[in-house]
């Protein structure tokens, strides 16, 4: 029976948890990034025909996405892969499209981010793609631009209190329970289902953290599972704070056998201090979440055992969701993208189509 032994600093946070099915589709490895790089809609969720200019908050005025200019807010410090990829597609998309785009970044800072979406929606942006730093908190901008008629389409990280055609148009993202349900399965794998394991948590606060812990927690009870959860500690899905953590971990724990980083960055932080401890590749199995490049050579270079994709390639996605919006096909209140999983069978193969 699957085992939880809490050591050391833990983190509980408790937000809307929306349990989505179906299976995810893998796609052939290629030579080069090109389509098969691309998001994929896995499945659409939610009630209702979408959301339109003449639905969204009472309606707002139907626009050409050519004639206007649309805001992107990014949360965090394009200091990671997975953020540095999540803006250059909403870059590459806006220019492809003949979009004039204005950008801001809130290096991880929530009250920065209401200021930058609020400055957007003051200097003119009359639609938004927004990416949210926490789960919760971004009111006083959502209303900032609910009175200026300045509808947003939310990105990644879901606004799990607010109403979808009311506070935003609609979300696009992974099912991040499947994914720590996925990540469970490769651990499994990886140790023979024997052995402590630690967990990485994300940052607090956002349904990612909460519902990559939550999948993965589940699938190791639903399997029966012999792994032992010694520990978990935050560590922010930061690689400076994933080697400092782990660093703790394994003096904490001299019998870890396995950990799971719930991000790539944090996994490579642990790689950090597994060599600094004098470990060798495969002596900790590690199983992450996201697909940055970095993370599939660790597959590669023995030191990862599997990678569950994030895509963060949103730009198609949003601005086809804003095309929609305003032609009045409509979009779904949630959008659940593919992801794909990078194993030792296809890494190499594979490595081109990481980001």
């Amino acid at each position: 029976m699957a085992q939880f032994r809490r050591l050391g600093t833990t983190t509980a946070v408790a937000v809307l948890l929306v349990s989505l099915g179906a299976c995810t589709k893998t796609t052939p490895g290629t030579a080069s990034a090109g389509e098969d790089a691309d998001q994929q809609v896995r499945s659409t969720a939610g009630s209702g025909d979408g959301c339109t200019a003449d639905k969204y908050n009472g309606g707002v005025p139907k626009r050409d996405l050519k004639t206007i200019t649309v805001g992107f807010a990014q949360s965090e410090k394009e200091a990671n892969p997975f953020r540095i990829t999540e803006t250059e597609s909403i870059k590459a998309e806006a220019a492809k499209r003949g979009i004039k785009l204005i950008t801001t970044n809130a290096q991880s800072d929530l009250n920065k981010e209401i200021a930058d979406i609020q400055s957007m929606v003051a200097q003119g942006a009359q639609a938004l793609i927004i990416s949210p730093l926490n789960s919760e908190g971004l009111d006083p901008a959502l209303e900032a631009a609910q009175d200026a008629k300045v509808p947003i389409m939310t990105i990644d990280r879901l606004l799990t209190t607010k109403q979808p055609c009311v506070d935003y148009i609609g979300w696009i993202g992974s099912d991040f329970v499947e994914q720590g349900k996925r990540a469970a399965d490769a651990l499994i794998a990886a140790t023979g289902d024997q052995g402590e394991t630690a967990i990485l948590l994300g940052a607090s606060g956002v349904n990612v953290t909460v519902d990559r812990t939550k999948g993965f927690k589940d699938q190791l009870a639903a399997r029966n599972s012999k792994l032992t959860v010694v520990a978990e500690q935050t560590a922010d899905f930061t690689r400076e704070k994933g080697r400092s953590v782990t660093e703790q971990l394994i003096s904490a724990n001299p019998e870890l056998t396995a950990i799971y980083a719930e991000n790539d960055e944090m996994a490579l932080g642990a790689i950090a201090a597994l060599k600094a401890a004098g470990k060798k590749p495969g002596d900790v199995k590690i199983v992450t979440i996201d697909g940055t490049k970095g993370a599939v050579q660790g597959i590669v270079d023995g030191w990862i055992s599997g990678v569950i994709e994030s895509n963060p390639r949103f730009g198609p996605l949003a601005f086809q969701a804003l095309e929609d919006f305003y032609g009045g096909k409509g979009v779904p209140p949630k959008t659940i993208i593919a992801d794909k999983e990078y194993t030792k069978d296809n890494a190499s193969a594979e490595l081109a189509n990481a980001y």
